[in-house]
């Protein structure tokens, strides 16, 4: 991701999962936003999937992408190229270098903003490793990443 953001040549760079879609007019309410004093953000999250368990968890997922402004990868994250490249790199880390990056945007007081319009991502990974598990495992990975747990030990529990 970051030596993609190196060569990028726009303003605005905009990290997108390979198996997440933009919504219509995407690309101009990203540059809608970053006109104010928001330098970074992400989308609301909607699966591909219409099983009401998905519906929850994607809800649940906006709420606390609203709450805490760390909006997670699979919400198509886009962050002014200046500060990306002045704070907040991507850490070369296999698990959490997303919420990384916006603990460090937050460490500076950077303005993260949630859009109202949704990603849709692929709930394959959810369906195949089971959607309870997957949660319980995410919610626990997210913990002990906060209570200092080192990214490389935890992404043995991810995959």
């Amino acid at each position: 991701m970051n030596a993609g953001a190196k060569i990028a040549k726009g303003e605005i760079l905009l990290f997108l999962h390979a198996d997440t879609f933009l919504p219509k007019n995407a690309l101009d309410d990203i540059s809608d936003i970053v006109q104010n004093d928001i330098v970074a953000g992400a989308f609301d999250l909607a699966f591909d999937n219409e099983k009401f368990s998905l519906k929850v968890i994607s809800t649940i997922a906006s709420y606390r992408s609203r709450i805490t402004r760390t909006p997670y990868g699979d919400q198509a994250i886009f962050i002014k190229k200046v500060i990306f490249n002045k704070v907040a790199q991507y850490e070369t880390i296999s698990l959490m270098e997303d919420v990384n990056l916006m603990q460090k945007l937050k460490k500076h007081n950077y303005k993260i903003h949630i859009l109202n319009s949704k990603v849709v991502t692929s709930s394959r990974k959810w369906e195949q490793s089971g959607i309870v598990y997957t949660t319980l495992r995410n919610w626990i990975l997210i913990v002990l990443y906060y209570f200092g747990v080192d990214p490389e030990r935890l992404s043995k529990f991810y995959h």
